[in-house]
């Protein structure tokens, strides 16, 4: 197949449909979690549960840079922002994600000077055109965008571009899986999750999560390829695939997953995935970044999960450039982001779901992306979401 339309062929995914519900064992229960906010959106727009018999479960992950990103970066973000004569340069979609007291779209609105990029490539022209300004670019994102940050901050180093810093936030993927299989995550203390919860969780009576299988991220996986996974199928015996983005993707890849005779890592995304990734993009992360904890939004600190700027770049490093003060920083106690991202509970079971939460309104930062869950839910799902 080589066009979309074929890849969204109704006969073709109801012939698959009919195949999972005759290759799933009907005394069991597939909970699948897709880490990758794509994916997510496209199950929403195609109605995919809809297709699935009740006992395999779609639950989404922690697969939006920006759901993840916790609000201590939004903060410090937000401070070199309203430092003198320093341009912020981001992704439009960091505008409205709330920290702890504010948002770059509200300090814009002030006196900040923050602008919408559409790459680091772009915030480093602003730097090349404003030489008497530091600009700042907001790096987030996992695997898929960090090489091409790291070639801005290599361009920047030969083009002798002093005033280029990135703030960086990036976060790689397989970290973050394994602390959501390792110890199962538990919801822990805070809000009860509703009695009529809508849509679907992983969170057991004890509020741990259970996973057993996941759809692995078509864009990270084209970075890094498949080897990064292997612990989730050997230690773990978790079942994985790395699917596309379309319809009949997630469908064929949630059949393969079903199909597994044993846990292993397979590729349904062929057309696009290489077994080994991408050797210059990986080359380009490994030459500026390296290995460092980060916090996500929810989920805590996990170790080596982030990337941050080598000491030889240091010099485009913003975080040690400015050194930014922060006020502690607090979460918001009616947003249940940190929840969702787990798999523990739905946007159906948070207070302020299409209630006080809104994309023109967020509370949090999954209802801002829209990559996000929330945002998913309350474009294609808001409709079923039942009066309290």
């Amino acid at each position: 197949m080589k066009y979309v339309d074929e890849f969204r062929n109704r006969r073709l995914i109801d012939k698959v449909a009919g195949e999972i519900r005759r290759a799933a064992d009907p005394k069991r229960t597939y909970n699948i979690m897709e880490v990758c906010g794509t994916h997510t959106m496209s199950i929403f727009r195609f109605g995919l549960r809809s297709l699935l018999p009740e006992n395999i479960r779609l639950i989404s992950g922690p697969g939006c840079p920006v759901c993840v990103t916790p609000n201590e970066y939004i903060d410090k973000a937000i401070a070199i922002a309203n430092m003198k004569n320093v341009i912020v340069a981001t992704f439009g979609d960091m505008l409205k994600v709330p920290g702890s007291y504010s948002s770059l779209e509200k300090e814009k609105a002030k006196t900040a000077d923050i602008r919408i990029v559409y790459s680091s490539l772009d915030a480093l022209d602003l730097a090349k055109k404003h030489p008497n300004k530091e600009v700042v670019f907001l790096g987030i994102g996992f695997e898929t965008t960090a090489p091409t940050v790291a070639q801005s901050v290599i361009i920047a180093g030969k083009s002798a571009v002093e005033n280029y810093s990135v703030l960086c936030g990036h976060k790689t993927m397989p970290e973050v899986m394994e602390a959501l299989v390792k110890d199962g995550p538990s919801a822990g203390s805070g809000p009860v999750l509703s009695k009529a919860a809508h849509g679907m969780s992983a969170a057991s009576k004890d509020g741990s999560i259970k996973v057993d299988a996941f759809l692995l991220p078509g864009h990270v996986s084209a970075i890094i390829g498949l080897k990064p996974y292997g612990f989730l199928s050997k230690i773990y015996k978790k079942r994985c695939v790395v699917s596309g983005f379309e319809p009949l993707d997630i469908m064929q890849a949630i059949l393969m997953i079903i199909r597994q005779a044993r846990p292993e890592v397979e590729i349904q995304y062929k057309r696009i995935i290489e077994k080994n990734g991408n050797p210059l993009a990986k080359k380009s992360i490994k030459n500026v970044f390296e290995k460092c904890p980060s916090v996500w939004r929810g989920i805590g600190c996990v170790k080596n999960s982030g990337l941050k700027i080598r000491k030889s770049y240091g010099a485009f490093d913003a975080e040690l450039r400015f050194k930014p003060r922060i006020k502690k920083t607090r979460d918001n106690t009616r947003c249940f982001c940190g929840y969702i991202l787990k798999g523990l509970k739905t946007p159906y079971d948070c207070p302020s779901f299409a209630r006080g939460c809104t994309p023109e309104n967020p509370i949090g930062a999954c209802m801002v992306s829209s990559e996000g869950t929330c945002a998913a839910y309350y474009k294609y799902g808001k409709d079923t979401l039942k009066p309290r």
